[in-house]
């Protein structure tokens, strides 16, 4: 009996000890994501700032531009009536337009200066955004985290009836989450991690195509390029909706299979028609997973296998029970021949 007692200490000292370690993760992912932030404004100020500057450059240098034109057409007269004019008065007007054509260079040196500049600002902008979403991301699956710790998974300590069967649960949860990671691993290495390093190479030799081949194929390689990245994009969060959709915590059931049908629909170019009567309500979580999981399988079913362009999900939500139809206008198949099929 002591054992038993023992074990059940080890195990609350374990849960601890991890609540504790994933609490100080939170606050540090909390910290990295305000700092994000703050950054974020900093820049933004900044690139509101350039774009002033390059508003107020743009506009000297049209006036600079003007008063050259007109300076040249006053050397240009200078020149064709040269017996008329003083040499004084030819040498001004020759450093006036001089000075003129040399200011309007320097104007526009230091407009493309500017605009590179708040190009470069703005890629930052975007990567601290994407900094600041992951972080709300990582916030919100540690929330989940703790919770299952701090009261589902304290539960299973008085479930549990002898160090036994502790020790072979444990070795059950830690086996299902390293398969969990290995089918992780594999999908981001043969999927987005792909994806990217192809991106990577092909903006490497896009410097080389402009000079050897021209803009034009440079062009078409950008666009592939953009094209593989949206790609990686869509693989990214199809993995994350296949973890588990982080909205669905947040938002709900409905919400979130709004957000992931236009998803599907934006990506694949389809058009999907999601019809929704009733009052949206909150269930259990796993009721949510499960029904969000359908839904997916279905809708995923008729874009790989039925080739559809329309498809159709009809949600009813009732006081006592959900309806769900999901039809789509592709090819199908032959159920008497897949009866057949299956006979042989």
């Amino acid at each position: 009996m002591s054992v038993v007692k023992d074990h059940e200490k080890a195990l609350d000292s374990v849960i601890d000890e991890m609540i504790s370690v994933v609490t100080n993760s939170k606050q540090e992912v909390f910290e990295i994501g305000e700092e994000s932030r703050k950054q974020q404004d900093t820049l933004n100020k900044e690139v509101k700032e350039i774009k002033r500057e390059v508003e107020n450059i743009i506009s000297e240098s049209d006036e600079l531009e003007r008063r050259l034109k007109a300076s040249r057409v006053r050397l240009s007269e200078v020149s064709k009536n040269f017996e008329q004019y003083s040499e004084e008065e030819v040498r001004q007007v020759y450093n006036n337009t001089h000075e003129l054509q040399t200011q309007l260079v320097v104007q526009r040196q230091k407009e493309v200066a500017l605009i590179k500049r708040r190009d470069d600002l703005e890629q930052r902008i975007k990567t601290l955004a994407n900094s600041v979403q992951r972080a709300e991301k990582l916030m919100s699956k540690i929330n989940v985290i703790l919770t299952y710790l701090q009261e589902d998974f304290k539960e299973v300590n008085d479930a549990l009836e002898s160090a036994k069967q502790k020790h072979e649960f444990g070795l059950k949860i830690i086996e299902a989450q390293e398969e969990e990671r290995r089918n992780l691993s594999r999908e981001i290495h043969d999927g987005p991690a792909q994806m990217l390093a192809n991106v990577l190479i092909r903006s490497d030799i896009i410097d080389k195509t402009i000079k050897q081949r021209g803009m034009d194929e440079a062009l078409k390689e950008i666009k592939e390029m953009k094209e593989m990245a949206r790609s990686a994009l869509y693989e990214v969060r199809r993995i994350i909706y296949d973890l588990r959709p982080m909205a669905l915590d947040d938002l709900g059931l409905v919400p979130t299979l709004r957000r992931y049908l236009s998803t599907i629909e934006e990506y694949h170019e389809l058009k999907i028609i999601f019809e929704f009567k009733g009052k949206e309500m909150r269930y259990g979580h796993k009721f949510e997973a499960a029904v969000f999981r359908m839904v997916q399988e279905a809708v995923q079913n008729a874009v790989k296998h039925a080739q559809a362009k329309i498809i159709r999900v009809q949600f009813e939500a009732t006081d006592h029970r959900l309806n769900i139809r999901v039809i789509d206008d592709g090819i199908g198949f032959d159920q008497e021949a897949n009866k057949t099929n299956r006979l042989v």
